[in-house]
């Protein structure tokens, strides 16, 4: 596992053992890069590692010796984000400069600056099948591009303000977006279809079977959804502790009848004359404690 921080350095750790392995050092320097690291990736055989930073260059290294083997130069700000193909040919950058660029791995040359983002990019990822390049941006959109020809796809609009995190299902099917907004919404990938909102923070993930999706929460928190096979919708797993807002997955200035709704499709889930597991149980309790907790404080707002 490895790691980029504002130190400026990239550090790597065993997994099976969790002890520190080494830092990648840029030749004669302390550090990595010049600038912030703010986004690393490996190769899809684990060979090689590419970092992005403030420094405005993309570095190629060695896995297991940490060894710089070059430095990629075509961006005129920050890089922001970078991604490798699945299946190992291209490497995909973005940055503040609003552009995005792609690489081919086996020559390094850059074949495509892609313009069409009105804003910073901050994040890119490539579908499993390496075909389709999926940007999201400070201007509010997420764009999907041709990976081999870097022709403009489509663009989804939904959020308000900048995109921070994209993630993809692993059947490539799914794709979950992130926004400053403080909404993560889920998309069907090949239509482009809305099929999903809920609140939630930067930066989400799916796991490896695609059958939950994580993302940040408020307060330093992570959120959990979990997918309902009868439905194919994701719902959000509650957590036993916390606020009440944090409990039934909603924001703390959401309307009340938004919060009611949110109680009872939590209901739905946990009850016991539905679901008889202990973990249910549970559950169903911290439900009920939170939206108690939510009346209590609606019902002192109107004595007010």
């Amino acid at each position: 596992m490895a790691s980029g921080s504002v130190d400026c350095k990239i550090s790597s750790w065993q997994m099976d053992t969790r002890k520190f392995h080494h830092t990648f050092f840029y030749l004669n320097s302390p550090y990595s890069h010049n600038g912030f690291v703010n986004s690393i990736a490996y190769s899809p055989d684990g060979a090689i590692l590419a970092s992005g930073s403030t420094d405005k260059t993309i570095r190629i290294w060695g896995r297991y010796t940490g060894t710089i083997k070059r430095t990629l130069n075509g961006h005129s700000d920050a890089v922001l984000s970078v991604a490798i193909s699945p299946d190992g040919k291209i490497l995909a950058s973005s940055s503040a400069g609003k552009t995005i660029s792609l690489w081919d791995i086996k020559t390094w040359q850059q074949c495509y600056i892609l313009t069409e983002h009105l804003g910073a990019v901050n994040t890119v990822v490539i579908s499993p099948n390496s075909q389709t390049l999926i940007s999201g941006s400070t201007d509010a959109t997420i764009k999907l591009w041709n990976l081999q020809t870097g022709k403009l796809l489509s663009t989804l609009t939904g959020h308000s303000t900048a995109i921070l995190s994209v993630a993809i299902s692993p059947d490539g099917k799914t794709l979950a977006s992130s926004s400053r907004d403080g909404m993560i919404k889920l998309w069907n990938l090949y239509t482009g279809e809305l099929l999903q909102t809920f609140s939630g923070c930067s930066p989400v993930a799916f796991s490896s079977d695609g059958k939950t999706l994580v993302s940040g929460g408020n307060g330093g928190s992570i959120k959990v959804w979990s997918q309902i096979p009868s439905f194919d919708k994701f719902t959000l797993d509650p957590v036993l502790s916390g606020e009440w807002w944090e409990v039934l997955g909603v924001n703390q200035s959401d309307r009340p009848k938004d919060v009611k709704l949110a109680y009872l499709r939590l209901a739905r889930l946990y009850h016991p004359d539905v679901n008889s597991s202990t973990i249910a149980k549970a559950s169903m309790q911290a439900i009920n404690q939170a939206y108690k907790e939510f009346q209590q404080q609606l019902n002192t707002y109107k004595c007010q």
